[in-house]
């Protein structure tokens, strides 16, 4: 795998008509709570509602003419789905998204409103490979994995690029981790930008598969109890660990309860809406789970993607 900032440079190139250029926030109270001094980079303000739409955009304008028009296909409930359904969209090209029959209404939507296809599978991982694997046989599409293809890493590293543009002098930059694609392109993109960076991942304890995979120095898959963060359910890809090795100096597990205060807190303070999945960064903070006094702090807030009919604190 040869993530490198070359790379995730012309990602930025290629995808700026297409994707926002987000917010950087902070808050005071936040600072004061946590002794150490926290900028929040918002993609929950990003198109389709979160950062994926870096990635699949990203990987779908990378196609040459002959591949993109035979269209694109990939397996998600949720985010990358509609993400990479939009790309298609505005590229003018096929998409065929796999989705568990159990996915949650609103995803279903977002991915329709994209004119994308959806077919549908058992809510197993085997199920929706094994779907995948069959549209792309009948179809001729191209599979654009949602954290494993390099366009994508690339893309998500542009979110780092952005925040680190806006705030050069950051000691630590922090994202959520479940596939990886993220915490790829975030590290590739901070350590080129600023190679004294710490870069910290943070994942729910009850996925924990990342974590307990860097402590061992080598890929171990975990069966995973529910947790909050359904964007942080996944095992972390194989690809992915290689370039997490090199890069990542720490990841964190969190508990449920910290999850959920941690986006309770945020929204009551920043006044934003963030889901579980991307408030678990924060959380590691509230938990003391890294030391962060006196240093500068960027958090990648992933996405907004909430079903506001069950929210986790009523």
């Amino acid at each position: 795998m040869s993530l490198d900032f070359a790379a995730i440079r012309a990602a930025q190139e290629r995808i700026r008509a297409y994707i926002h250029r987000t917010p950087v926030l902070t808050s005071e109270r936040l600072d004061d709570a946590s002794g150490g001094s926290l900028l929040f980079k918002c993609e929950n303000f990003q198109k389709v509602g979160a950062f994926k739409p870096r990635g699949a955009t990203n990987a779908v304008f990378s196609l040459d003419d002959a591949t993109a028009r035979r269209g694109v296909a990939t397996h998600s409930s949720g985010n990358h789905g509609s993400a990479l359904a939009r790309a298609a969209k505005l590229r003018g090209i096929p998409a065929h998204i796999v989705m568990p029959s159990n996915s949650a209404k609103v995803k279903l939507r977002a991915v329709e409103s994209y004119g994308a296809r959806i077919v549908f599978c058992e809510p197993t991982q085997e199920a929706r490979e094994v779907a995948c694997a069959d549209v792309i046989a009948k179809t001729g599409a191209t599979l654009i994995h949602s954290f494993e293809n390099e366009d994508v890493m690339a893309g998500q590293g542009t979110a780092a690029v952005e925040l680190l543009e806006e705030v050069s002098d950051l000691d630590v930059v922090m994202c959520p981790v479940g596939g990886g694609g993220l915490l790829c392109g975030t590290a590739v993109a901070a350590k080129a930008m600023r190679p004294k960076i710490k870069v910290i991942a943070a994942e729910p304890a009850n996925a924990d598969d990342a974590a307990r995979s860097f402590r061992a120095g080598r890929l171990i898959r975990t069966e995973k109890k529910f947790t909050i963060a359904d964007g942080l359910r996944t095992n972390v890809g194989e690809p992915n660990f290689q370039i997490i090795q090199r890069y990542v100096d720490e990841i964190v597990t969190v508990s449920e309860e910290a999850i959920i205060a941690g986006m309770r807190t945020i929204w009551e303070t920043m006044k934003i809406i963030i889901e579980p999945s991307a408030a678990v960064p924060y959380a590691a903070i509230v938990e003391r789970k890294i030391d962060i006094a006196g240093k500068c702090v960027g958090i990648i807030l992933t996405g907004g993607n909430v079903d506001l009919d069950a929210l986790p604190w009523m």
